[in-house]
Order: C-alpha cells, then sequence, then structure tokens
C-alpha cells in the first residue's frame, strides 16, 4: 500500500484565512506532522483521531530534525496512510516544502501540495501597509533572513537589494537584523528608508515596531521584538497609521 502527503499552508494563522482544501485534507488526515506557526486558533481544530506529531522549532531548537521529518512521512506514508505536513503561511515560501516534495517523489509517494497565503503579504496588508502601491513600489522582493547556515557564501546581493526601489519583505529575519540593516546602509541604502517589524501577525499578541533602517534594530531590541515577525523596508511602510491593528486585526471584528 501507499499513502499520500499533503504539504499544507496554514497561512497567516487566522482560522478563518485557512482554505477549504487545507480543512478538507486536515480534516481527513490520519496523521499530522505541524509546526508552530500555524498558531492555537488552528493546531486547537486538528482532528482528535488524526496521530499528531511536532516538528516544530522553539528559541532556536528543533523538536525534530529535517531528515527525521522527512523519514516519518515516508514511513506513514509507506504505511498507506494519508499524511499531513502542516505549515505556515505558503509550504514553498521558504518553507521547505520543495526539499520535502523532492524527497517524498524519489520514494515514489504521491504528493498534493495545498497553497497556503503566505504571511509576507497578508501580515503587513492587515495592517494596511501594502507591499506593492503604484506610488511608492512597482516591485517587491522577499527575502529569508535566515539562510542554510552549511552555505559557504550568501546567496544574497545585497548591492542589488540596496539599490532595488521597491518593497523589500523579510522572514525569519529578527536575530540578523543588525547584519540586514546594516548590509543595506553599507550598499547605499538611505539610512532614513521607512522599516516596519510586525510580530504575531493575525494573533492577539500581534504588534508593530516603525523606525527606519539606523533605529529599528535599536528599536526592536528596546521593544524585546521576537520571531516570528514580518519586516518590511521601503515606502509602503508610510501608509501605516497607528490604530490600523484595531481596525484590520480579526480578533476586533469579530467581536
Amino acid at each position: 500500500m501507499s499513502g499520500i502527503v499533503y504539504l499544507v499552508g496554514s497561512g497567516p494563522g487566522s482560522l478563518d484565512l485557512l482554505t477549504f482544501r487545507a480543512r478538507e485534507v486536515i480534516d481527513s488526515a490520519e496523521v499530522i506532522l505541524y509546526d508552530q506557526l500555524p498558531g492555537e486558533e488552528i493546531l486547537a481544530t486538528l482532528p482528535a483521531s488524526a496521530e499528531k506529531i511536532n516538528c516544530g522549532k522553539f528559541g532556536g531548537s528543533h523538536t525534530l530534525k529535517q531528515d527525521e521529518i522527512e523519514s516519518l512521512m515516508i514511513e506513514r506514508a509507506q504505511q498507506g496512510k494519508r499524511v499531513v505536513r502542516l505549515k505556515g503561511g505558503d509550504p514553498f515560501v521558504f518553507g521547505r516544502g520543495g526539499e520535502e516534495m523532492e524527497v517524498l517523489r524519489e520514494h515514489n509517494i504521491a504528493v498534493e501540495v495545498v497553497p497556503g497565503i503566505t504571511s509576507a503579504i497578508a501580515v503587513p496588508e492587515c495592517l494596511g501597509i501594502p507591499v506593492t502601491h503604484r506610488s511608492h513600489a512597482s516591485q517587491v522582493t522577499f527575502l529569508t533572513g535566515h539562510e542554510d547556515p552549511t552555505k559557504e557564501e550568501s546567496a544574497i546581493d545585497w548591492g542589488w537589494l540596496a539599490r532595488s526601489p521597491g518593497t523589500i519583505v523579510i522572514l525569519m529575519g529578527v536575530k540578523n537584523l543588525g547584519m540586514i540593516t546594516s548590509s543595506l546602509i553599507e550598499h547605499g541604502m538611505a539610512a532614513e528608508k521607512p522599516v516596519a517589524i510586525i510580530e504575531q501577525g493575525f494573533r492577539p499578541d500581534q504588534r508593530i515596531t516603525i523606525g527606519s533602517l539606523s533605529d529599528i534594530t535599536e528599536k526592536a531590541r528596546a521593544n524585546g521584538v521576537k520571531p516570528p515577525a514580518i519586516i518590511v523596508i521601503g515606502g509602503v511602510v508610510s501608509l501605516y497609521r497607528d490604530g490600523s491593528e484595531g481596525a484590520w486585526s480579526r480578533s476586533n471584528t469579530n467581536q
């Protein structure tokens, strides 16, 4: 027998932004390997009948290593099980879903990818910060702030990014924020370029820190900014208005 693995994006963390297809495959799953990024609201709705395996990363410590996660998916699928690999955002946007798909294909295991709303767009959007805007940005660049540590050198072209006229959105960048901002300034980006850091998007403890390239690292340290967070750099940040979180937050609109 051979089962199937669904690589499922759960979106930015709000239950009502989970897609119909994601809900369908989660509810019919026999095994669910989940990260912490989907959030408690979604994780609380996982079916009681399913075997649930925590694969999350907490404070830099992995519950399971990537190869262990892949081995579990393969093992359960080869037992004929319907397996869901549940991720935050979209499984192919800095989520290692592409790597997992390759491994599963190598073992001749059926794979279906269920796209999710990426937090790179949705989290700024919920605070009234569009990643593109005709007056501010005609392009947007998505960037990981945490590259593969085994790489001999960075794949990021800081010179090109610093000259980019559009919006830069960084995921997993809190730890390396100082390096990111100093690299952009050193390569010519204006120190006064607006920056927003949005923590815990779509969750009750969501908050935003606003600054510029020159002072955002200091402000983040003073505010105790912690991951998960989205960093937005560019003129679109100027569209944010105090109180937007009250107007856009799902937790408020449903009250």
